[in-house]
């Protein structure tokens, strides 16, 4: 939703377009934009729009009338009241004199979420005590068929790659073993110049059925997969709850348990967050006194 806003901050913008940009319902939209912001949408795009006047103000021969249509606004005085309001002092002010501003520089919730990835906030706000069911599965051979980015190593930059459409095409796959997930793939099931991010769903091995246009399907063998779930959260909590789990798997020993990672066994994934039932995460193992095949 950060993204569509700043590439469309000229033209008129609705919570039904920033919903469909973000994948949500333009209810759960607005509140998960207020939480992770601070700010509602439509506040956060007027700020938007009133600094990036201001550096337009900057130029010679700037009509104030020309910038507050550039920018979405009615008329001229609508343009002042909203800028005086911002900065105290008019937009003519501003364009004569130049004084300094303080502009709205936004963070990057996505740059959050990729700090987080990496291991690199120390999650302050985090509860002292995060619960984590933890629990090994088997996974049949089967199909994949998913859709690649080119670059992307994580959700935001798939989305950026992509576009946030995949996951319906999926959902209206109706032989899919299990609900669509975003995934990690190892490198022996990534194709040079492709992401190791990608959006997907499972199928039966035998599966016969259509590949929507864009999608490929490939063979995934047998593997066991260590499902980790978080605790229940409010949906605009998501951020913190992705954090929490990701803290407790980069310490995660299977070993104690009679595991071992397997990450070229099948693709590292996660399931949508859904804040009642945890944020759910999975990777690959296997058994470590697993007798191996002969020959």
């Amino acid at each position: 939703m950060q993204d569509y806003i700043e590439q469309h901050a000229t033209e008129p913008i609705t919570l039904r377009k920033l919903a469909r940009a973000g994948g949500y319902s333009p209810w759960h939209s607005a509140r998960i934009f207020k939480e992770l912001t601070g700010k509602t949408p439509f506040d956060y795009i007027r700020t938007v729009r009133l600094s990036r006047a201001a550096l337009r103000l900057r130029g010679k021969d700037v009509r104030i009338i020309d910038v507050a249509l550039d920018f979405v606004f009615d008329s001229h005085e609508g343009f002042t009241r909203a800028f005086s309001k911002q900065f105290g002092m008019s937009p003519r002010h501003y364009s004569k004199n130049r004084p300094p501003l303080k502009l709205f520089m936004p963070s990057r919730i996505s740059d959050y979420y990729l700090k987080i990835q990496k291991g690199e906030d120390n999650m302050t706000d985090k509860p002292s005590t995060c619960s984590v069911f933890v629990q090994v599965i088997d996974r049949p051979e089967r199909k994949l068929i998913l859709k690649r980015g080119v670059k992307a190593t994580h959700y935001f930059e798939y989305c950026q790659e992509v576009g946030c459409d995949v996951w319906d095409v999926l959902t209206g796959i109706k032989d899919a073993l299990y609900e669509p997930m975003g995934m990690w793939l190892p490198e022996n099931l990534r194709r040079p110049g492709t992401s190791v991010y990608a959006q997907g769903v499972e199928v039966s091995a035998d599966y016969a059925g259509e590949v929507p246009e864009g999608f490929e399907m490939i063979d995934l063998p047998p593997c066991k997969m260590m499902v980790f779930q978080g605790q229940p959260y409010d949906d605009d909590k998501f951020e913190q709850a992705i954090g929490n789990l990701w803290e407790v798997m980069k310490t995660y020993d299977p070993g104690l348990y009679g595991f071992a990672w397997a990450d070229e066994d099948g693709p590292r994934f996660q399931l949508e967050p859904l804040g009642y039932r945890g944020y759910i995460e999975a990777r690959p193992v296997r058994q470590l006194n697993a007798k191996q095949p002969v020959g």
